[in-house]
């Protein structure tokens, strides 16, 4: 596309999306500065352990949990490694494909999902839910539903660039 082709944004589109992009990079920072400070637990790994104890037998396939978190295979492995030295997950083969391991959470790993979900459910009622009104939150819940996330191109996402630059690295080693 050439630059008389491109669709520069309208100052009303413009202002829409750096407000989108600020609120919701700024409302991650703060509920994952939070998770940090009281249960040294960052918003990555708790998405982990949500996901996780809502699962059948409290196991997912790791690919699966990668897709799920939009995560790269390496940045997946990278965040189950951190939860597994912490003992709040176990890494097991996958009974139906030894090719696959599964992450499976542990007693420890409920236990401080548990503790930590007061702090996340407030932030997010304190930094979110509480500075809408039930129809602005209505709206907002329609306005975001009409954007539909391919999710092969969102695979692996910013994971997924970290990955290139360290393969990058490595060729040149």
């Amino acid at each position: 596309m050439t630059g008389a082709e491109t669709r520069w944004l309208t100052d009303p589109e413009m202002v829409a999306w750096r407000g989108l992009v600020r609120s919701t990079t700024g409302l991650l920072a703060m509920l994952d500065n939070e998770l940090q400070a009281e249960h040294g637990l960052s918003l990555g790994d708790y998405e982990v352990l949500v996901l996780l104890s809502e699962a059948p037998g409290r196991a997912i396939r790791m690919s699966e949990l990668a897709e799920q978190l939009r995560l790269s295979p390496s940045g997946m492995t990278r965040r189950i490694d951190g939860l597994v030295k912490g003992g709040l997950v176990e890494r097991r083969p996958c009974p139906s494909d030894r090719r696959g391991s599964n992450a499976v959470l542990t007693p420890r790993g409920f236990e401080t999902l548990q503790a930590a979900a007061p702090t996340h459910l407030r932030g997010v009622r304190e930094h979110f839910i509480d500075r809408l009104d039930p129809k602005r939150l209505a709206q907002l819940a329609a306005a975001l539903s009409a954007i539909d996330i391919d999710d092969q191109k969102a695979a692996g996402g910013c994971d997924r660039a970290v990955d290139l630059r360290e393969r990058t690295a490595e060729g040149d080693a």
